[in-house]
């Protein structure tokens, strides 16, 4: 699954996609809404790409017939809320929607799969190894530091009140966890790398789900690009919590593993280099007797 993600850089560098010189985003719509954050939870506001289809939203409040299909518009980012509300319980949301239920087209997913598709952009997401007891957070980025990580997702738009602004909500298509990520977790983000894949993802002109789309929707197993993978502080589990020491490998912090063998080191180095000026050089305790006998001998 993916509960957490990062995006802290500025809006600016956000919508130039570092990473995809040639996915062209034409606007941000509610950029003012989104603040760049460490640790970006669910019910978040956070930015999504996705096509905006002027003929379909013209006609949103029609809420009892399919909308046609028309040509594809351009394409923004958007800030949403991270959250479908699915169900009748007040709160009960899903921030994650499993990739077969997808292909397969049941429950909640099926009306959105053809229509409301997104790109849900974050600097890389954590995930949470279980030893016995113990939940040890991990951070996963793109081998390449500067390049944001886009992933599949989905979103929903609802008018809640006559005249009112409709409210937008998202969710992250998850998938089987790689090979090289099975040990942390059983499931992943589907993360999209190529342009071509992405602009097939956002291409919802058709209103329709097809064999195409879900060849999408595999693990990240590009050996030639392997993602990136380290422990983080466990801080990063309090919600609201902001660091950017987050996104670091633990081992590199000033408190972490290597300082730690670096500070032994240091120790270490200064003991011995304190029993060495302590101890006396050899043959020169030597000199000294033979003086002392010399020195004995003469006032005798």
């Amino acid at each position: 699954m993916c509960g957490r993600f990062a995006l802290a850089m500025e809006r600016a560098e956000i919508r130039a996609l570092p990473g995809y010189p040639r996915l062209n985003v034409q606007g941000w719509v509610g950029g003012d809404n989104f603040m760049p954050r460490y640790n970006i939870a669910p019910n978040t506001q956070a930015p999504v790409i996705r096509r905006v289809d002027a003929a379909r939203e013209l006609k949103r409040e029609e809420a009892d017939s399919e909308p046609a299909a028309s040509e594809s518009g351009p394409v923004v980012m958007h800030t949403m809320r991270w959250g479908i509300k699915y169900g009748k319980e007040s709160g009960s949301q899903a921030i994650n929607a499993r990739s077969e239920n997808l292909v397969e087209g049941v429950g909640m997913w099926n009306k959105f799969r053809g229509r409301n598709r997104c790109i849900v952009v974050c600097q890389g997401y954590y995930e949470w190894q279980t030893k016995g007891k113990a939940k040890l957070p991990h951070f996963i980025r793109h081998s390449s530091g500067d390049k944001v990580m886009l992933m599949a997702g989905l979103y929903e738009s609802v008018i809640e009140k006559d005249g009112a602004e409709p409210t937008y909500t998202f969710a992250i298509v998850t998938t089987d966890a790689s090979k090289g990520l099975s040990w942390l977790h059983d499931r992943q983000p589907v993360i999209l790398s190529s342009v071509e894949d992405i602009m097939r993802w956002l291409d919802t002109s058709s209103q329709t789900w097809s064999t195409e789309l879900a060849n999408l929707l595999h693990p990240w197993e590009d050996t030639k690009a392997p993602l990136q993978c380290y422990p983080v502080p466990k801080e990063v589990g309090k919600v609201g919590v902001e660091s950017p020491t987050f996104i670091q490998p633990l081992s590199t912090r000033k408190d972490g593993i290597q300082a730690m063998f670096a500070k032994q080191r240091t120790k270490q180095e200064a003991t011995a280099k304190r029993k060495r000026e302590s101890s006396p050089v050899p043959g020169k305790s030597d000199e000294l007797r033979t003086d002392e006998k010399k020195k004995v001998k003469r006032e005798s």
